[in-house]
């Protein structure tokens, strides 16, 4: 690897190279695979860092095995960054993209930020692989008071409180005795226009509720939830554990608003398997917040020219039997830039979009030299 600048290439041509955009945990995935195949890669990270969302919002542990986050994506880092076909390229973005005569790319790429210094690569495909973003939950209407009160945190939150082993409510710095979560934070939501499910925020909230029952055993935890929806081996990995072994309470619930009341939280709402209203008090409430495309999706897809869906995620090409093509031959999208994803299908798709990448780069230089 040589970071920031001109990589060797041995006996490869321009064309051969993959850009890879984004360096979370697809990202990371999708240049090793690349560099594995023997195919050169860019690594193209806006960040100043390497690992993504697991490693900006300071995730505690991974979903749903509990592997501590941090030396996860550090582990991942470490087997990209010393390989010798691999080019990082830190504190950067895509500016400009144009198709090459004869076939491939031009890549832009400027400091992010600023935008102080450009070069440009030659490229035979692109991996996007710019992942998501956490609803913002001020967005609805503050019925959660998300803003208002300090202790309503989100799922984030919680994960950075999770790893620093310091659960607390952040009003006056002291453990919280009841605290619950509050479901389907801007997934499921017709009215604020994202109307799918989000597919993690069941089980990282029952994964955060047994390291909550496992730092504070003392606190009693609640989740309220429009549907559990718990896919694949998760509601034997993770939901069954939180009830019977941690003793999380799950209530099937519809939670409307949340004020405070004598130094607590009112959390107002419905019990739909009782069908009468409830009120309860809590320390602190946590907001499962959805996903979202990120800023870094949004603006690479129009960069890129590639289509999107209705919610600004990436639109696959040809699903269900090709789910990383996509409107444009020779870039390819992976993991949560392609919608919600859990990692275990971040990083299977983005093995999937290394492999398609390096298919079409050989496949194109094949005809080139034939012809």
């Amino acid at each position: 690897m040589q970071q920031g600048g001109e990589m060797q290439q041995g006996a490869a041509s321009p064309g051969e190279r993959v850009v890879v955009i984004g360096g979370g945990p697809a990202g990371l995935e999708a240049a090793w695979g690349v560099a594995r195949l023997g195919c050169p890669v860019t690594l193209v990270e806006w960040a100043a860092f390497l690992g993504g969302t697991p490693v900006a919002e300071n995730y505690a542990a991974l979903t749903p095995n509990f592997e501590d986050a941090e030396a996860a994506m550090q582990r991942m880092i470490d087997r990209v960054s010393p390989h010798p076909l691999v080019d990082i390229r830190l504190r950067s973005q895509v500016t400009a993209f144009d198709e090459r005569e004869g076939g491939g790319f031009t890549v832009t790429l400027s400091s992010a930020g600023d935008g102080s210094g450009t070069s440009t690569l030659d490229a035979g495909a692109v991996v996007v692989a710019t992942g998501f973003q956490h609803f913002d939950p001020g967005r609805e209407t503050q019925m959660y008071g998300y803003y208002e009160y300090p202790d309503v945190v989100a799922l984030q939150d919680l994960e950075a409180m999770l790893k620093d082993h310091n659960v607390v409510r952040p009003s006056n710095g002291e453990p919280p005795e009841r605290i619950c979560f509050v479901q389907c934070v801007g997934s499921r939501d017709r009215q604020i226009g994202n109307e799918y499910c989000s597919k993690v925020c069941c089980g990282v909230a029952s994964k955060e509720a047994i390291e909550v029952r496992q730092q504070l055993p003392g606190c009693k935890v609640f989740i309220f939830y429009i549907d559990m929806r718990m896919y694949g081996y998760w509601e034997s990995q993770i939901y069954w554990p939180a009830q019977e072994q941690y003793h999380v309470q799950y209530i099937k619930g519809i939670i409307t608003e949340v004020l405070p009341k004598d130094g607590k939280l009112l959390v107002r709402g419905e019990d739909t398997t009782m069908g009468r209203p409830m009120e309860v008090p809590m320390d602190m409430v946590v907001l499962s917040v959805g996903m979202e495309p990120s800023l870094g999706t949004r603006l690479t897809a129009q960069t890129l020219g590639l289509r999107q869906n209705k919610y600004g995620f990436i639109d696959a090409a040809y699903p269900p039997l090709d789910t990383v093509s996509t409107s444009r031959p020779g870039v390819f999208a992976c993991g949560a830039a392609l919608g919600p994803s859990d990692l275990e299908d971040s990083i299977s798709s983005a093995g999937a979009a290394a492999m398609r990448a390096v298919v079409h780069v050989r496949d194109r230089s094949s005809v080139t030299a034939a012809g």
